[in-house]
């Protein structure tokens, strides 16, 4: 309307990843801010975000409320593979834009098919990609064992990591093993894994299940070159639960400034962040670097928003959404920046390889393009 701007998204505050609901409050907390600074051209944001507990028929319930009774512009920022799968078709056959969601399988950069569809973390499959290139560099004759979850995110990473292998990936592949996001545990996944004999395990898995699979590598006395992925390389949320100690020398890929790292204190991005979750969310904890996401993708949604001008139709907004050309977010790191074409969704393709080092991440490398 004239006066509001209504968004809507669904978050897992509860469930097996309700870790990841930081984002969430996170986001409301930025745009309570932006509202008592004047909104957005003047609108001010209503920003509902509800619990869908990572349940993909909760998700589409609660998007058919937030479309049809709370009438929302855009969903925005909803997370994960399986819960956002549960709403695309829906979305897309009511042409309402599914943007800048929390989910990383090849599937939601998609504009001939699902033009109402971008995501905005970097795709699993390049990052697959990034991790099989540094394997054949570092170890080419690596005996490679994979933990994935049992949906597009983990069968996106692998056929990623075998495409980037090539004709390699039957030599250097020993060993694979799935799992369901409600199972209770991983252990009989890694001994199996154990017993391939391979030296390098990648753990292709939400937070929850990694932590699970860094504890039992190290309490089975396996001591294999370890990767996770983006998703869950949060000291706080991954590393701490699983234990420091077994946690040290796990490698990931990022494109963000990792939280508590002292190389970022004088950083003008990161101290603003800081200030604003003083100011606007003082429950939140600064060493959570989902809160350091979700205050970045306000941001996003917000600049977007803004280059609308007073055309807030949804096929505009879509055409904003890609249409950006080297588009800062305060989390990103230095040389990293969002491009979007009509014809690729894909926003984050540059990355960085880090090493956790017992106590922080620490970039090594150069810039990578997983693309």
């Amino acid at each position: 309307t004239d006066t509001e701007i209504k968004l809507g998204q669904t978050m897992p505050y509860s469930g097996p990843v309700s870790a990841a609901g930081v984002i969430g409050r996170a986001e409301r907390a930025y745009f309570k801010m932006l509202n008592e600074q004047g909104g957005i051209n003047g609108r001010r944001v209503t920003f509902i975000s509800l619990d869908d507990g990572y349940s993909p028929p909760k998700t589409l319930e609660h998007t058919r409320r937030l479309i049809e009774q709370e009438q929302v512009l855009a969903i925005m920022g909803s997370f994960g593979s399986a819960t956002n799968a549960a709403i695309q078709k829906y979305l897309t056959e009511r042409k309402i834009p599914q943007l800048f969601i929390q989910a990383a399988a090849s599937r939601w950069n998609d504009p001939v098919h699902f033009p109402w569809t971008m995501p905005l973390v970097p795709l699993i499959r390049n990052e697959a990609k990034a991790h099989g290139a540094y394997i054949l560099q570092s170890n080419p004759n690596a005996r490679v064992a994979v933990l994935y979850s049992n949906d597009d995110f983990g069968k996106d990473y692998i056929s990623g990591l075998k495409e980037r292998l090539g004709a390699d990936a039957a030599r250097l592949m020993v060993a694979e093993a799935s799992y369901e996001t409600n199972d209770p545990t991983i252990d009989s996944q890694i001994v199996a894994l154990k017993a391939s004999g391979a030296d390098t395990l990648i753990l292709a898995a939400t937070p929850k299940f990694t932590a699970q699979a860094i504890r039992k590598v190290f309490d089975i006395d396996w001591h294999p070159t370890r990767y996770v992925v983006i998703v869950s390389t949060s000291p706080l949320v991954v590393l701490k639960p699983a234990g420091i100690e077994k946690s040290t020398g796990v490698i990931a890929v990022t494109d963000e400034k990792a939280v508590g790292d002292p190389q970022w204190e004088t950083d003008r991005e990161y101290q603003d962040w800081l200030a604003f979750m003083k100011a606007y969310f003082p429950d939140g904890d600064i060493n959570d670097q989902f809160a350091f996401v979700g205050y970045g993708n306000a941001i996003l949604f917000a600049e977007v928003l803004r280059r609308c001008g007073d055309d807030l139709t949804r096929e505009h907004l879509m055409s904003v959404a890609a249409h950006l050309q080297g588009v800062r977010i305060p989390y990103l790191l230095p040389g990293v920046s969002l491009n979007t074409s009509p014809i690729d969704y894909n926003p984050i393709k540059q990355m960085h390889f880090q090493r956790f080092n017992g106590q922080r991440w620490e970039l090594f490398g150069d810039l990578v393009d997983g693309s």
